[in-house]
């Protein structure tokens, strides 16, 4: 009887999962045919209506990517469901085995056999299937750990698609966020889109040349750690859409991530992939709690989505403080120096902290 809930049960599996694999080879195909709209939207020119359709493919092909995960529980389900029944006709089995050959061991001897059985043709069949039990005992104990090995390891291969699932339905919810946040910034106005590019690649262009030394600055002095050296400016100002820090580390003229300096904090994070690092250093944070990192550091939301700085990554960190708090403060102890450089026809103004350890700290987008 159980052998025949079984072969009905894996019959009807069987049907499923043709079903399910088919299905997931046609998502598989919709995924990398996403996945080719997006490369060839990525090499077009960068316009509100490309970055668009770019949010709206990348949103479409993480949704195919929920369906295909989804789909490989489902399978995966059926595969544990099956391996249960299998685990659960073995040790039935198994116990039948263990019952017959107890009788055997109790039967004593092959004559005992024709003697105990009702007739010549009993015996022989008794006698042949008695001799093989103790050879099918150690059949079913090795298929039984087998079926409980693979069903503890399709467990572990479920866990982790649950994780992958609940992984791809933030990035979905994300990715929704990110597109409402271009749409918002830009008023969906291809204009302004073209406005917050230019302001965005001049202001690259202006921290290049500050750290080459091309800014005009004047030194204030030594300060100490937690010194109040500048304000943030509140509103948009020369090459920034809106009020913000831009915090700079240098070291010998090269970039550095400031959150490998900065100190541990929790802080509120505006867009994903920004919030992929930690803050690892022991550096004072030169803006008071609570901080909100408008845009982190590398190929940030504004980087990667928006294509800000014609795929360059951003260069340091911009934060401001949640509740309206403008004071900025050193992050280090060094020399002060007030500064000031050209940037889309104004006045970028910034303050720099010259370290002893060949180390320089860079505060933009304020008033001293």
């Amino acid at each position: 009887m159980i052998l025949v809930v079984f072969s009905s049960f894996l019959f009807a599996h069987s049907n499923k999962a043709l079903a399910a694999n088919d299905k997931l080879t046609e998502l598989n195909r919709k995924i990398e045919e996403y996945q080719k709209e997006i490369d060839r939207l990525k090499n077009e020119a960068n316009t509100l209506t490309n970055q668009v359709k770019q949010f709206d493919t990348q949103i479409t092909l993480t949704s195919l990517e929920i369906e295909k995960t989804e789909e490989e529980i489902a399978l995966l389900g059926g595969r544990i469901d099956e391996l249960e029944i299998s685990i659960e006709s073995l040790a039935s089995a198994f116990e039948t085995r263990v019952v017959e050959t107890y009788k055997m061991a109790r039967l004593g001897t092959d004559i005992d056999i024709l003697f105990t059985s009702s007739g010549l043709e009993n015996a022989v069949s008794r006698f042949f299937y008695l001799k093989k039990a103790q050879e099918a005992d150690r059949g079913l104990i090795l298929k039984l750990q087998m079926a409980q090995n693979n069903y503890k390891k399709e467990k572990l291969d479920q866990e982790d698609l649950q994780k992958k699932l609940e992984s791809k339905r933030l990035e979905l919810d994300r990715q929704r966020k990110a597109k409402a946040n271009l749409l918002e910034l830009t008023k969906n106005d291809e204009k302004r889109y073209q406005q917050l590019l230019a302001a965005a690649l001049a202001e690259i262009e202006a921290i290049q040349a500050i750290i080459a030394g091309k800014g005009t600055e004047t030194e204030v002095g030594l300060v100490q750690v937690g010194d109040r050296i500048a304000s943030i400016i509140p509103g948009a100002s020369v090459c920034s859409s809106g009020g913000h820090l831009h915090f700079e580390v240098v070291k010998d003229g090269l970039h550095q991530n400031p959150s490998s300096f900065l100190s541990p904090k929790n802080v509120i994070w505006d867009n994903w992939p920004d919030s992929s690092f930690s803050f690892t250093g022991g550096w004072s944070w030169p803006i008071n709690d609570p901080v909100r990192i408008t845009q982190g550091y590398g190929m940030t939301h504004y980087a990667a989505n928006l294509r800000y700085y014609g795929g360059a990554p951003h260069t340091g960190i911009d934060m401001v403080n949640n509740n309206d708090d403008y004071t900025v403060k050193a992050a280090v102890v060094g020399t002060l120096y007030r500064g000031s450089i050209g940037c889309r026809g104004g006045t970028l103004k910034y303050v720099h902290i010259k370290q002893n350890d060949s180390f320089d700290t860079y505060y933009l987008h304020v008033n001293y």
